[in-house]
């Protein structure tokens, strides 16, 4: 398999020169199913909509048949980060203070290596934390496995569609 950190060199000022910011790369799969899956989004909504993606993946389709980074045949995923997103970046922690999250680490932190509770924000390098089961904590960013934040009544309103035109707009069959 391809190295994450390769991909991202690659991947990353290509995402940036069409405006928008790499949330994550992931490459997983096995045998003859390999998926590269890149998810982005627009700075100022947080979101992607299709013509988004489709532009990234045109972009990045053309990068990575030139640089050819990956031995395997795979299949290229671009994606908005979604609503339940993963929180890949320092500053996303800091972003989504206030909601509720799922943190996993690498190693043990206060006593525990997974989390749930509630963002309070970030403090130099490291993840301020209510866990619902041992309250406040600190963890340090780098060890940091696995984050994502829980699809709550309060996420979704933070996380309104950038439209909803037609959404009331459907057909039936009679």
């Amino acid at each position: 398999m391809a190295d994450i950190a390769e991909l991202t060199a690659l991947i990353e000022p290509e995402v940036k020169a069409l405006g928008f910011d790499l949330v994550r790369i992931k490459l997983f799969g096995s045998g003859d199913e390999h998926t590269l899956q890149i998810m982005a989004e627009n700075p100022a909504t947080k979101q992607l909509v299709i013509e988004d993606c489709a532009t990234i993946s045109r972009r990045l389709s053309d990068v990575l048949d030139e640089a050819d980074p990956i031995e395997e045949a795979y299949r290229l995923e671009v994606s908005s980060p979604g609503i339940d997103r993963p929180l890949t970046r320092l500053h996303d922690f800091q972003e989504w203070a206030g909601h509720e999250a799922k943190v996993a680490a690498t190693e043990v932190v206060a006593g525990r290596k997974s989390f749930r509770g509630v963002l309070d924000g970030v403090e130099g390098d490291e993840i301020l934390f209510t866990d619902a089961k041992s309250g406040a904590v600190r963890i340090p960013f780098a060890l940091v496995a696995e984050a994502k934040l829980l699809l709550t009544d309060a996420l979704i309103a933070a996380s309104m569609p950038l439209s909803s035109d037609g959404a009331d707009e459907f057909e039936t069959e009679e």
